[in-house]
């Protein structure tokens, strides 16, 4: 071959060594786990040869198809980097220059994405509290006054979370009241999904049966959590709900110059039933971990365990001993409350194994 010649074969070559214990799995965080082998070999399927940049390519034309059939019409899905860019670009889209969003005061956009829909967006958040991460209508419409008021910013959209932040679920009875609601006050709905595939193996429900058929406008679908390298998407269900998404997503950095890859990990999702396994599997070890810390003397469950999280009350002293071999983090709202996650990849073993540390703890420091 010469200097001038192209190889006509893929150099392969081994990996650097691991830098960290890859049989090792904590409960801090779904995002603490890798992606999944399925979709490690998509991205790696999607590789060789040249495709268009930006979004014109197959994977992503194959990805507003398979949305397309999860959510029962035609959607135009926009893939991003991560989930705070879905939320921050599809607010922006939602609300105008002076608007603002309402959302819970657990929402992930008003807690834990440094005020990034205010700061990038440029919108105001009009938090509402609540005991369990889900927003009423009567929240809502506490929450929606001061339209008409030059004084303060206008409502525009509410934001709900699905599952919340604590781990419950909306049912569509409930997004579809809080929907009318919303759009009865000239408010549109915007779902942060996340943890959408969570909240969907809970149900036992498709993803249209409580978005589109309940009246959500935009979704910010989840991938990330689920197992996906980096892979979230904007999925617009209703166009006369957003203005200027397509550039707003450039302008805000969450446009991927080689998007197959960010598409081919979606796909790899939702193009078949890994998005509902991976999640569904989270969800039992949750339950599993719920049940057994529940047996423990001076443990309680604090809430509702219905997706993949679990928020437990440990006895002082336990959850610092605990987590000298598994990692995890305080809650605020209650001392000695801590949040438990499980993934796509915790075992049986490690929620039994997590279980028998908070057992010696608990007998140790008695």
């Amino acid at each position: 071959m010469t200097a001038t010649q192209p190889a006509t074969e893929p150099t392969t070559f081994a990996g650097p060594p691991a830098l960290h214990d890859p049989t090792r799995r904590d409960f801090g965080s779904d995002n603490y786990a890798g992606a999944h082998p399925e979709v490690l070999a998509a991205v790696a399927a999607a590789n060789g040869g040249h495709q268009t940049s930006y979004g014109a390519d197959v994977y992503t034309a194959r990805l507003q198809d398979v949305l397309a059939a999860h959510f029962g019409r035609v959607v135009e899905a926009f893939p991003v980097f991560n989930g705070t860019g879905a939320n921050v670009v599809a607010l922006q889209a939602m609300v105008p220059r002076w608007g603002a969003a309402v959302c819970t005061e657990w929402a992930h956009i008003n807690t834990d994405e440094n005020a990034a829909p205010e700061r990038v967006a440029g919108l105001k958040l009009l938090p509402v509290p609540t005991t369990d991460g889900k927003l009423t209508p009567q929240g809502l419409e506490a929450r929606a006054g001061g339209r008409g008021d030059e004084h303060r910013a206008q409502p525009a959209v509410v934001s709900i979370t699905q599952s919340t932040e604590v781990g419950t679920v909306y049912t569509p009875d409930e997004i579809g009241a809080l929907a009318d609601t919303a759009h009865a006050l000239g408010l549109r709905v915007h779902l942060d999904g996340a943890r959408i595939a969570n909240a969907a193996a809970a149900l036992g429900l498709p993803l249209r049966a409580f978005t589109s058929d309940v009246g959500v406008d935009v979704v910010s679908l989840g991938g990330t959590k689920n197992g996906a390298l980096g892979a979230e998407a904007i999925v617009v269900l209703e166009p006369s709900a957003v203005d200027g998404l397509r550039y707003l997503r450039k302008m805000d950095m969450q446009l991927a110059s080689k998007m197959r890859f960010v598409s081919a990990q979606l796909l790899a999702l939702y193009d078949g039933d890994l998005w509902l396994r991976s999640a569904a599997h989270a969800n039992a070890m949750a339950a599993r971990l719920a049940g057994a810390l529940a047996a423990v003397p001076g443990v309680e469950i604090a809430l509702p365990v219905q997706a993949n999280a679990v928020f437990a009350i440990l006895p002082p002293g336990v959850a610092d001993r605990v987590r000298e071999r598994y990692w995890f983090y305080d809650w605020d709202g209650r001392p000695g409350m801590v949040r438990l996650m499980c993934s796509f990849d915790t075992t049986q073993t490690d929620v039994d194994e997590l279980t028998a540390s908070v057992v010696a703890a608990v007998r140790d420091l008695a």
